[in-house]
């Protein structure tokens, strides 16, 4: 990591919301993640017939006016809906007012990897069914990336820096760890971060399954993401959206805000080697979680679980694997490591938010989410704890969060116990 200036602003979690397929809402994701909950399903909103895989992580009963009203909602895809919706609640949660007094300096960073693809597949096929005047004047500001992030802004007043990454997978992380900068180099006091995702449409799908990507365990859907377990074929599309609420620490104790953890650390490194695949040392992805560590001047002995990227494809766990077993050393072997995925599926750009938020969970209510379907662990992922199947009370006082998007992006945040 190369020697950079460092300012000494302190950044918190004080708030948290998240919409997914395991659970809406800080207390039903908790508890689903606990129980080992699968939320896998046959896909039920478009026909699969002619798709080799035929399932997903699906948000069922989500209303966007419980969030908005029916004008509004009509004006943003659905993975904007979900952003408003998670920031909405990560708001309320924080018990944060934004006002006159605060707005300049609060700002949003929602992440998204491939954002508006179910108005984009709905209105290309009016415009080939009904012609080029029946496409919606909204069609561009409904699909472009950054509209969540713009949305939040406007639902919530934040009139600060407000950016999105599309970093693929980890741009849910990415965009965490860069509001995490923005405060703490004095751009900002408050941030709004996390990723919104809603990806499961037909050419979606039809996508990832093509390029053997995805799972196609259509007769057994709740076992079919199984990260590290030697029958694994691919990964589980899910959707949703997590957002946290991060404050620079003076500003959350001037206000007696609650604080679930501290953020203290932000590694990124670059693969340089493949369009999808990770560069098989691990190499790359040990530099990322070292930048991370090393931001935070945290010793990996310090370090209690990793919420891994752990995607159930069969390269991207062997690589993980082999990363953290390498980077940690005889150390590893006492981590407890899980992949949430495996509950709540691959939810890309809302990834690492999603499992952002898990994380906070692990370190404020001290237990780690399980592996589920974790029956016969691959030995190249080398005999790591992966926390087979069932949650565990452990206490956590330092947490990392692993992502790693298409095109080389490597992200690792990390958490740890307000202690004040």
């Amino acid at each position: 990591m190369t020697e950079r200036n460092k300012c000494d602003r302190r950044v918190v979690v004080t708030g948290m919301g998240v919409i997914s397929a395991i659970g809406t809402g800080l207390a039903d994701f908790k508890k689903s993640l606990i129980s080992g909950k699968s939320g896998v399903s046959l896909i039920d909103t478009f026909d699969t017939s002619g798709h080799s895989s035929k399932i997903a992580a699906q948000i069922r009963n989500f209303n966007p006016s419980d969030y908005m009203d029916f004008k509004a909602a009509k004006r943003m895809d659905r993975f904007a809906q979900f952003a408003v919706g998670a920031a909405s609640m990560a708001v309320k949660d924080a018990d944060l007012v934004i006002n006159s007094s605060n707005e300049n300096e609060t700002g949003v960073y929602i992440g998204s990897g491939i954002g508006g693809l179910m108005t984009l597949e709905t209105q290309h096929t009016i415009l080939l069914e009904r012609g080029a005047e029946r496409v919606t004047p909204f069609l561009i500001p409904m699909i472009i990336c950054n509209m969540a992030a713009a949305q939040v802004s406007i639902f919530t007043g934040a009139k600060g820096p407000v950016s999105t990454a599309t970093t693929a997978c980890a741009a849910g992380s990415n965009s965490i760890g860069d509001a995490f900068e923005i405060i703490k180099r004095g751009a900002a006091t408050v941030m709004i971060a996390g990723g919104s995702e809603a990806a499961i449409t037909p050419l979606g799908m039809a996508g990832f399954s093509n390029m053997n990507a995805m799972s196609s365990r259509n007769d057994e859907p709740e076992k079919a993401s199984r990260p590290f377990d030697v029958d694994r074929d691919g990964f589980v599309m899910g959707e949703g959206s997590g957002v946290l609420v991060l404050e620079e620490l003076e500003y959350a104790l001037s206000r007696e805000a609650k604080i679930y953890a501290e953020l203290f650390g932000y590694g990124m490194s670059g693969e340089a080697f493949h369009m999808t695949a990770l560069e098989e040392t691990g190499a790359n992805v040990i530099r990322c979680i070292n930048n991370c560590l090393a931001e935070g001047e945290v010793n990996k002995s310090d370090i209690d679980y990793i919420n891994a990227h752990g995607t159930s494809t069969p390269l991207n766990d062997v690589v993980e694997s082999v990363a953290i077993k390498n980077c940690f050393g005889t150390y590893a072997e006492k981590l407890n490591i899980s992949s949430t995925k495996s509950m709540h599926g691959h939810c890309l750009g809302a990834a690492g938010a999603i499992e952002a938020v898990a994380t906070v969970l692990a370190v404020n209510n001290d237990f780690i989410p399980p592996t589920i379907n974790l029956d016969n662990p691959d030995k190249n992922c080398g005999g790591l704890n992966f926390t087979p199947k069932v949650s565990m009370k452990k206490k956590v006082n330092f947490a990392l969060s692993n992502s790693m998007g298409f095109g080389g992006h490597n992200v690792t945040i990390g958490f740890k116990k307000f202690t004040g």
